[in-house]
């Protein structure tokens, strides 16, 4: 365990991007189905979000729902539905200053889930603390496409040439634009990949692999990843002398 002391307070992560991967092992390996595992797992994004808040991180965005998972079982996918709509707790938001942000192919969502998700947007809008974002119906390779549709039009309506395109174009098409890169990617779960996510924005993120599952993520955990992420040396290119 890594006690608090050991962070420090001064060098937090702005940004901290998470995977959150591991609930339907967590409940298989306790005789469950895996919407047992999903139930645990959003009690484990409210710990994590007060968490984070209290720490001072200002931007936390989590995988919630790529637009692979819409493959999965039409019976799991209708108790995530479900799960996301009970578990949107605005009075945890508004308590904690927090103001709700989305990503994501968003039309694919059912209309009654969006509306909920929505309405907790506008009524956060004024929080500001830390900015909680979930990626829904998302994947990486979507959102570049979507960004370089959005450039191509700008060309073809003369409002952009070619040779005026840099990344910083690219950083304001993404539906990303309103938050800065993540300074530290954690993902739960044992696996080692990213898995479609925030490919572009994690292009100098430090990366944080641990094998507990999501559900048993809790404070110390993410206290523990803060204070791997602190003892490395961060430099874009650069020697550690240049630093």
């Amino acid at each position: 365990m890594c006690d608090k002391e050991m962070i420090d307070m001064n060098r937090i992560p702005a940004h901290i991007a998470i995977i959150m991967d591991g609930n339907g092992r967590w409940a298989k390996q306790r005789g469950h189905a895996r919407t047992f595992g999903h139930q645990a797992g959003a009690e484990t994004v409210h710990v994590i979000a007060e968490e984070s808040a209290r720490l001072g991180v200002k931007f936390l965005t989590l995988y919630t729902f790529s637009t692979e998972n819409w493959n999965r079982p039409v019976d799991e996918v209708a108790a995530l539905m479900s799960l996301l709509m009970d578990s949107i707790e605005e009075e945890t938001f508004m308590k904690n200053n927090i103001s709700f942000r989305i990503i994501g192919d968003t039309d694919k969502l059912p209309e009654d889930v969006l509306n909920r998700l929505n309405r907790c947007i506008e009524r956060t809008a004024a929080n500001t603390g830390m900015c909680l974002t979930l990626a829904l119906s998302y994947s990486s390779k979507w959102e570049i496409t979507e960004a370089v549709k959005l450039i191509a039009k700008d060309v073809a309506e003369g409002k952009l040439k070619p040779q005026d395109i840099t990344d910083k174009t690219i950083d304001s098409h993404l539906a990303t634009n309103y938050m800065p890169d993540p300074d530290l990617l954690i993902r739960t779960g044992g696996e080692i990949r990213l898995s479609n996510y925030l490919l572009w924005q994690c292009a100098y993120s430090e990366l944080y692999f641990c094998d507990t599952f999501w559900p048993d993520f809790k404070e110390a955990e993410l206290r523990k990843a803060i204070s791997d992420y602190q003892k490395r040396e961060r430099r874009f290119g650069k020697t550690s002398e240049q630093i």
